[in-house]
């Protein structure tokens, strides 16, 4: 859930999020230092749709449509086996990443007002953050030291809606999918 503006951590805004705890043990003192996100509450996560719409929105019928949505689609494993970069971002790649493009799609089609990223990317590409905001030099320090934690797997069963309540963020909801 991450993009480069101040506005990512007002009061009231959502995303839906696939945890992969999984990757905790080989991110997580990386991305409290470096992944603003971490440091907000957001576990190790690969997101599905940010932002999502604003928490005065989402009632029981909203709840109950993502329920009713996701709940179609199956559990699914990911692998992570390698890191990926966006300009200032380093990040693991999930592997396949088309059952979490199908999610996001799904979703910003049911709510075409809350395209991925606010609609700033032509194609999004699946990935979990691991540092954020931060130069080269520190990107190539963080990735060198992530091998030995790879690869590892990950199933994911759930999509999870996470909300900023002003301070952090919380989980408001999850979403099972088929077993």
């Amino acid at each position: 859930m991450a993009d480069d503006s101040t506005s990512r951590f007002q009061a009231g805004r959502t995303g839906l999020i696939v945890r992969i705890p999984e990757a905790e043990p080989a991110v997580r003192a990386w991305r409290e230092r470096f992944d603003p996100s971490a440091r907000a509450g957001v576990p190790a996560h690969v997101t599905v749709l940010f932002p999502f719409l604003d928490a005065s929105r989402i009632d029981a019928r909203v709840r109950g449509a993502l329920a009713d949505l996701l709940g179609r689609h199956h559990a699914f494993d990911l692998r992570f086996e390698g890191c990926g970069r966006f300009p200032g971002v380093l990040y693991l790649a999930p592997e396949p990443d088309t059952q979490l493009r199908r999610l996001t799609e799904v979703v910003a089609d049911r709510w075409p007002e809350a395209p991925p990223y606010g609609g700033r990317f032509t194609d999004v590409v699946p990935h979990l953050t691991v540092a954020d905001g931060q130069d080269d030099a520190v990107l190539a320090e963080i990735e060198a030291g992530l091998p030995s934690s790879l690869p590892f797997t990950s199933r994911v069963t759930s999509v999870d809606l996470m909300v900023h309540d002003g301070a952090t963020w919380q989980e408001q909801a999850s979403f099972a999918l088929l077993e």
